[in-house]
């Protein structure tokens, strides 16, 4: 394809370190990256502001950030007066309440409107399901699901070339993505993880988030950027 005419592609963005990689994998691969992120209702505005900053340090085209009131259903630590779990594996005992029920599907539905709109077959998002919590709306059998439901869902799924929900971290451990970041230049420093990160985006140390992430530097042999409170 024409230098003129690139591949567009949507990312979304939680301004967290897989998504920050994801964008920069997307733009090694070529990709112009429109970068999306969701306020669903979460704690803390902080990754909402890392979002943005990684988005523009990473060569982002744009970022969109779109609104969804999802603390109106609640249903989950992150979006209710629910105690994020500190100090625990959380994940060894089903699903925890860090959940928010039916996230990954409402932001990649709106990616995926969005990516209609631009003429774009790519939707990009940093789900992983190695070293994560849980989630079921992180592993491979979703994000295949999804994949299908798009292509029967949209104008582009069913007149156009079809679309493509890209996972590249999928089956990658948090070791591997930390590592991954470094090779492509990512500054984790302005990346937040966090579940309950401060307004300047510092970090517990103790919730589930923090714990994955600081593991994931260690087993990389990379030292921890995270900014603690």
């Amino acid at each position: 394809m024409s230098e003129s005419s690139p591949r567009k592609a949507v990312v979304l963005v939680s301004g967290g370190m897989d998504s920050a990689v994801t964008i920069a994998i997307a733009r090694e691969q070529g990709y112009q990256v429109h970068a999306l992120s969701v306020a669903y209702g979460q704690r803390h505005s902080a990754e909402l502001e890392a979002s943005e900053r990684v988005s523009r340090l990473l060569g982002a085209v744009e970022h969109k950030t779109v609104q969804v009131d999802l603390r109106s259903i609640g249903g989950s630590a992150l979006t209710a007066d629910i105690d994020v779990p500190l100090d625990q594996d959380s994940g060894e005992h089903g699903i925890p309440v860090t959940y928010v029920p039916a996230r990954n599907t409402i932001m990649l539905s709106i990616a995926l409107g969005w990516a209609e709109v631009l003429g774009s077959a790519d939707i990009w998002c940093g789900v992983n399901a190695v070293d994560y919590s849980g989630y079921p709306d992180c592993r491979p059998a979703f994000i295949e699901a999804f994949e299908r439901l798009a292509n029967v869902a949209t104008k582009a799924g069913v007149e156009g070339a079809g679309l493509r929900i890209h996972a590249p971290l999928m089956r990658m451990s948090k070791a591997d993505i930390a590592r991954e970041g470094q090779r492509l230049g990512v500054d984790f420093t302005e990346t937040v993880s966090c579940y309950q990160a401060d307004a300047q985006g510092r970090a517990c140390g103790h919730c589930d988030a923090c714990r994955l992430r600081a593991e994931g530097f260690k087993a990389a042999g990379l030292p921890d950027p995270t900014r603690y409170v």
